[in-house]
């Protein structure tokens, strides 16, 4: 599985997971070897064999649609470590999560500080992390797009949500979904200005792209 970064912290992407190709991602302190996972999507046996020499001490789920907790169980008896979910999302999760998480909160393990960034609208409990210029977009973002809402009312939260809480972060910041390839804020910025340039429909929803092909 690709190492996306190895510097002050070890980045592993392992995917596709599942049959909705799902990304997880194993985060590592290269000092202390200890590290947290990043979602728990179905075929767990993938993402336990790149652990390798990593120290879990958690286990992060971005939001609570079954895609993204397919795995959870399993990992759960696996790994034996505590899971962590926004409030809003704890009711999705199959068994319940021992941490709770919420916007603004720093999970700590070795020496990686991972920041709690909630933004609502594809479910009401989604997250992301960040680590340093590392942003874990779970389905809140994707390059080209927001994740997939279920309502207007959906969208206009979830589009506030990147525009307030994500684009407020460094244009080489990059992030990685919970599908797909990878991308950066600076081109999201971008993106977003080319799409709140021209008018929408108010029953916009679903899956959208910022600049339609």
């Amino acid at each position: 599985m690709p190492v996306l970064y190895d510097g002050e912290v070890r980045i592993v992407k392992v995917g596709p997971m599942g049959p909705d190709y799902n990304n997880a991602y194993i985060l590592t302190d290269p000092e202390t070897k200890e590290g947290v996972i990043i979602d728990a999507p179905a075929e767990p046996e993938k993402l336990l064999r790149e652990i390798a020499d990593t120290k879990v001490k958690a286990v992060i789920i971005t939001h609570g649609h079954d895609d993204h907790v397919a795995g959870y169980s399993q990992m759960r008896q696996d790994t034996g470590v505590p899971f962590y979910v926004h409030p809003d999302d704890a009711h999705m999760m199959p068994e319940p999560a021992e941490e709770r998480m919420n916007d603004g909160d720093m999970i700590n393990v070795g020496k990686l500080q991972l920041k709690v960034i909630h933004t609502p609208g594809h479910t009401q409990g989604g997250v992301c992390l960040l680590v340093g210029k590392h942003l874990f977009a779970g389905d809140t973002l994707f390059p080209g797009g927001p994740g997939r809402t279920g309502s207007p009312e959906a969208f206009r939260q979830l589009k506030h949500s990147i525009e307030t809480k994500l684009l407020e972060l460094p244009d080489d910041t990059f992030f990685y979904p919970g599908h797909g390839d990878d991308g950066n804020i600076g081109k999201t910025r971008r993106d977003i200005q080319v799409f709140n340039s021209t008018e929408h429909p108010a029953h916009l929803c679903g899956d959208i792209d910022w600049i339609p092909n």
